[in-house]
């Protein structure tokens, strides 16, 4: 059976005298199935929503309103290290081994964490950058200005490019403030969905690919954070007055899709799936399992609560951290597919210097270095091995043959034969026209 975990932060100083908690503690590690249990915790950390992300090796943390990041390492269980930057960090995430950070001055900045390579943009966002949201190969920024940014990953990552980065479009349809995104990480062109969030009381739908308005969802308060099922079938909301939503996108009456009707109608969303007690606070984060079964919430009261999706019972409070809880994010279960692990980050920097990737391959079977594929046969050779020489050489034999044989192929002798008769038949034929136009031509 697959486990599954989460990582949780705090932010703010601890609500009650509680001596059972450390009031150090910033970052929770935990496990949710098959058992409930806390793996291991990091100290000094102060997280405010949309600033934690964590990876296989790493989690990192911006701090609130400073320009600092904290980095830890989950193999070791210690600050691995203190990073700093420019401009105070307002949110976070990340796209493989790059940690892309939005700005309170509405900057975007990458940090490749095995490169130490620093990328930022101007400042394309009039305000800050409140959050930020990754796929496979693009990056969205949502603003207190209202806009939302859809950015290209490869050119922003591009090597000796010397232009000013510029989003490839703008999503302008909110008229207040972004507070939320979520995107899939679909690799088709028409199902590349994002869910943008807004003190509008509103979300979007939208195709950022195309950058087109699929459905606007109205809302009794405004959106405070928001997570797509992992099959993007449905819309998880909470709201400023504790009320949780869930919005099937493909249900009888289909939001998205060809059964759905125009994308200018309006969705008044009005039933929400849960409420939470008044005492516990509105959700001011959510994480959703890989499965799509199970919906945690992070309160300002300190409560975890776990909700069952497809049951919809009374919520169960997993853990109570006696701090407002900001920030919830899951590990993925599925083993990794990458060959290369990033055991040890390189700091950032801006100045000019060689470009060094610092990682560590990984074996396919655990502590025993295999040389099964390719590419540790080649890696772990000195020069060319032997049979990846003979297996070029008989290729090349094998084409020089082939055009041999081309060469040397017949000519299809019974088609010419036919054209030059054909070629003869209309020389004669001229020949006697012309005779005949000779012997009519009057002499004068």
């Amino acid at each position: 059976m697959l486990s599954e975990e989460f990582v949780s932060a705090v932010c703010g100083a601890p609500l009650t005298s509680n001596t059972a908690i450390a009031k150090d503690i910033g970052i929770y590690c935990h496990n949710l199935s098959p058992v409930y249990s806390v793996k291991s915790t990091f100290k000094k950390s102060s997280a405010p929503v949309n600033c934690l992300a964590a990876s296989e090796t790493h989690v990192f943390a911006a701090q609130h309103e400073k320009a600092y990041v904290h980095v830890y390492s989950r193999a070791r269980g210690n600050q691995e290290a203190f990073v700093a930057f420019p401009e105070r960090i307002r949110c976070l995430t990340l796209a493989d081994d790059v940690l892309i950070l939005g700005t309170a001055e509405g900057r975007l900045m990458l940090w490749e964490t095995c490169t130490g390579r620093l990328i930022s943009t101007p400042p394309r966002h009039v305000q800050a950058v409140s959050c930020v949201a990754a796929t496979p190969y693009h990056v969205l920024t949502g603003s207190d200005d209202s806009d939302v940014h859809v950015w290209s990953l490869s050119h922003l990552l591009e090597l000796g490019s010397e232009s000013e980065h510029e989003p490839e479009r703008t999503l302008s349809n909110h008229r207040a403030a972004i507070t939320a995104l979520s995107a899939n990480a679909s690799a088709n062109p028409e199902t590349n969905l994002c869910v943008s969030a807004s003190k509008d009381k509103s979300c979007i739908i939208w195709n950022y690919q195309t950058g087109d308005a699929l459905r606007t969802l109205l809302f009794p308060s405004f959106p405070l954070c928001i997570s797509l099922d992992p099959s993007t079938r449905a819309l998880f909301v909470s709201s400023d007055d504790g009320s949780l939503y869930l919005t099937e996108l493909f249900a009888e009456k289909a939001l998205l899709g060809p059964r759905s009707e125009d994308a200018a109608t309006v969705v008044q969303v009005s039933s929400p799936f849960g409420a939470t007690q008044p005492d516990t606070g509105p959700a001011s984060c959510l994480g959703l399992s890989y499965d799509g079964t199970t919906l945690l919430t992070g309160h300002p009261r300190g409560q975890i609560l776990k909700w069952d999706v497809v049951d919809n019972k009374t919520p169960v409070e997993l853990a109570n951290l006696n701090a407002a809880v900001s920030n919830l994010v899951f590990i993925s279960p599925l083993p990794s597919k990458k060959r290369t692990k990033v055991l040890t980050i390189v700091k950032p920097s801006q100045a000019n210097q060689n470009y060094k990737f610092t990682t560590q391959f990984e074996t396919e079977s655990g502590f025993e270095a295999r040389l099964d594929s390719r590419f540790e046969l080649l890696l772990n050779s000195a020069g060319f091995p032997g049979d990846a020489l003979a297996s070029q050489i008989e290729t090349m034999q094998e084409s020089t043959a082939g055009n041999a044989e081309a060469r040397q192929q017949p000519e299809p002798s019974k088609e010419t034969d036919e054209l030059w008769t054909i070629i003869h038949e209309q020389r004669a034929l001229l020949k006697h026209t012309m005779d005949r136009y000779v012997e009519a031509k009057p002499i004068r």
